[in-house]
């Protein structure tokens, strides 16, 4: 089994430190604000996670005398953009891993439960060891849901051994992902590489796992022997239609079969098979056959299908005419704020938007809730709005990537104009994911960015 990649510090990675300070330099503090704001406004965040956080220290910082608690069970925070990262061997587990609590200011409350309950009639929250708190304003941050479970006969202990990865497990699991894709790198053969139906976080990262493998096994024991299939239910790449063509592109240049209309169902890890249900156009007659189909594989990577958790789908927060097999939370798309219960904004993975499940667009949510939540405090209508910002660092290679931003409307927004092309593979941009992107993280936790 081949060991991490190598990738030790050299000439171009010093470089990469120092546009890292260069572009995360301006974020150490966000200016100053004019006046606090006194208030005793409970404010609920249910969810640690990037956003909670994120928003956590920022209205610790603007309001003075507010009850601000966050709900939330899990003693580790996951940085999950640096998953890709450990499934293909270029980080280790321990990378990704932090404490919650060292993230989060003094002046909030974190009970570290799982929220069981909400009722937005009677504006409470309530939590399994049985605690009922009332709130004036709550936010709903705490992440989704991976259905395991959907995909008939895969197991997370399946994970590392008979050729199976699924990085979006968590950090062990990504490690375990590296396990299997690096014996396929040495060993050669089918690589199976899958994305869900339904909405997911980070809808690049498939992309990246096909990418970076098919980069490793190029250069490793498998050189010419190996074969690469990614099956999507999509009929695109991406959702972004100049980002999909591109993606076409290099995967027709680097021999990457392209499977549409291909959503996975089961697994048979003994026979080294995957069962899709397919949705094929018939040119012929302009119709959709739907029917079945069974692909071989030597390494297989899963990404299962990703819903709101229980307690969001319980709740009567959810969209009632859309995404209903998936729970995401009904909310203005521009202001994040649920269109039935204003006291509840919806932040992150499970806000029922078009766009908008990354740490990127966090980073760009964050201040829209702030901003509406203190004007709600103070009696007035908040002003800043939520455009859809995504921000995908599209790995294509072991040293390049595409740095894709766009919003709602698919238009391409690059930050650094004239500076990083966003479609070209370029080392600039892999340094944005390798070295700049967790700075800028980190920062955006500390309610800075």
């Amino acid at each position: 089994m081949a060991g991490p990649v190598d990738f030790r510090p050299s000439r171009r990675g010093m470089l990469g430190f120092a546009l890292a300070g260069a572009i995360t330099g301006g974020l150490g503090t966000r200016a100053a604000q004019a006046q606090r704001i006194a208030t005793k406004a409970r404010i609920i965040i249910i969810g640690a996670g990037a956003g909670g956080t994120a928003l956590a220290n920022r209205l610790v910082q603007r309001l003075d005398g507010a009850q601000i608690t966050l709900i939330d069970p899990r003693a580790q925070h996951y940085y999950q953009p640096g998953l890709s990262l450990v499934a293909a061997g270029l980080k280790p587990a321990g990378y990704v891993v932090s404490r919650t609590t060292d993230w989060l200011p003094s002046g909030v409350t974190l009970i570290a439960e799982t929220a069981t309950a909400i009722d937005p009639e009677t504006r409470t929250v309530s939590t399994e060891n049985g605690q009922t708190l009332g709130y004036d304003f709550l936010v709903v941050a705490p992440g989704l849901v991976l259905d395991h479970d959907a995909i008939e006969g895969f197991s997370l202990d399946l994970v590392g051994r008979d050729g199976i990865g699924a990085l979006y497990a968590g950090p062990d699991y990504a490690a375990k992902t590296w396990q299997a894709a690096s014996r396929f790198a040495e060993s050669g053969g089918i690589g199976l590489f899958t994305r869900p139906a339904t909405e997911m976080k980070c809808a690049g990262a498939p992309l990246k796992h096909t990418f970076l493998i098919e980069d490793i096994a190029s250069r490793g024991g498998a050189r010419g022997r190996y074969e690469m299939h990614y099956a999507c239910p999509q009929p695109v790449l991406f959702s972004v239609p100049i980002v999909s063509e591109k993606v076409r592109m290099l995967f027709g240049q680097r021999g990457i079969a392209s499977h549409y209309g291909h959503t996975l169902t089961a697994i048979d890890p003994g026979r080294k098979t995957a069962r899709f249900e397919t949705a094929i156009p018939d040119p012929a007659t302009g119709t959709v056959v739907k029917s079945a189909a069974e692909m071989p594989y030597d390494y297989l990577h899963v990404i299962p299908p990703q819903r709101a958790p229980a307690v969001i789908r319980q709740s009567g927060l959810s969209w009632a005419d859309k995404w209903t097999d998936q729970g995401w939370v009904e909310c203005d798309m521009k202001t994040l704020r649920h269109l039935r219960y204003p006291q509840v904004f919806a932040l992150g993975d499970v806000a029922g938007v078009p766009k908008g499940k990354t740490a990127a667009s966090v980073k760009w949510q964050v201040p829209v809730i702030e901003d509406h939540l203190v004007a709600a405090i103070q009696g007035r209508e908040g002003t800043q709005t939520y455009d859809g910002y995504t921000s995908c660092p599209l790995i294509t290679r072991v040293g390049r990537a595409m740095l894709v931003e766009f919003d709602y409307h698919n238009n391409l927004v690059p930050s650094f104009p004239g500076v990083i092309a966003p479609l070209e593979e370029l080392w600039i941009s892999w340094l944005m994911k390798e070295v700049a992107l967790k700075a800028t993280y980190n920062a955006m936790l500390r309610g800075r960015a």
